[in-house]
């Protein structure tokens, strides 16, 4: 394992140990960037399904901003807050596409995390009366693209949605590196948590907030390599820089705890 205890990444090789047991600890608070876990399946399960996925694109869709898009498959909850039913009917079309292409990686990501990081469970969360979420989102980034500022905060975000998600304690997020571009796309994290009075620097009909924010807060830079697994505090600001050549494309869910014990984890898109 490697890594300093200052701002920075830690690089676990999975194939060989286990992280620390006090690692995902020091990711929910705010105390490392990224945590990198390499060799965590075998790399065809992820050229499989790469090759799987390809075949959706036609499927995908985009959402423009005023300073952005995003381009995924599957639908991502955020776009959705507003209209909880879309979503869900969304996330039951999508996860009927995805195990008809034979697509399953975020099923084995799941599983191989949770032994990894020794949590009881790790499923994807369902409302009170059953009904479940998206597993994950494929997120295609193409020439040119760049994912501004921003932050995560499912606790935040859905008060008053009445979602189950509102009340979870933390949220961290898993990202799997399926094709890395020629150039750009890295993952810039910042070591600062977003505070009420940050909406002054929130982009009007855009995405996420005016770099200013940000100002002076120890940033970690990182590139991310076909095959990687990372893990991100998402509820840190955090951008993805402009891609260059080949699409930079990632499988991602976010993933959350109901209570401090961080031992049995829900995920969702």
């Amino acid at each position: 394992m490697t890594g300093t205890t200052s701002w920075s990444r830690i690089v676990v090789d999975a194939g060989t140990e286990r992280p620390d047991a006090g690692l995902l600890r020091r990711l929910a608070d705010g105390e490392v960037a990224v945590i990198v876990l390499r060799n965590l399946l075998p790399d065809e399960v992820f050229t499989e399904n790469l090759e799987k996925v390809g075949k959706l694109f036609a499927n995908a869709s985009t959402t423009a901003y005023a300073n952005g898009s995003l381009t995924t498959i599957g639908p991502y909850l955020a776009k959705y807050l507003a209209e909880p039913a879309a979503y869900f009917a969304e996330a039951q079309q999508a996860k009927a596409m995805l195990e008809e292409a034979g697509f399953d990686l975020s099923e084995r990501v799941r599983s191989a995390l949770r032994d990894a990081l020794r949590l009881r469970s790790m499923e994807p969360a369902r409302e009170p009366d059953g009904t479940e979420y998206a597993a994950s989102v494929v997120r295609i980034h193409a020439d040119g693209v760049r994912n501004p500022l921003h932050n995560d905060n499912i606790m935040r975000d859905a008060q008053g949605t009445g979602l189950a998600l509102a009340g979870l304690t933390h949220q961290l997020s898993c990202v799997v590196c399926l094709q890395e571009c020629d150039e750009g796309g890295e993952l810039r994290t910042y070591q600062r948590a977003w505070e009420p009075a940050d909406e002054q620097y929130k982009i009007p009909g855009g995405l996420g907030y005016d770099e200013a924010v940000v100002e002076g807060h120890p940033c970690h830079e990182f590139k991310p390599q076909a095959g990687d697994v990372y893990l991100i505090n998402p509820t840190r600001y955090h951008s993805i820089e402009r891609v260059g050549g080949s699409d930079r494309l990632t499988m991602g869910f976010f993933f959350g705890f109901a209570d401090d014990e961080l031992d049995s984890a829900v995920v969702w898109g």
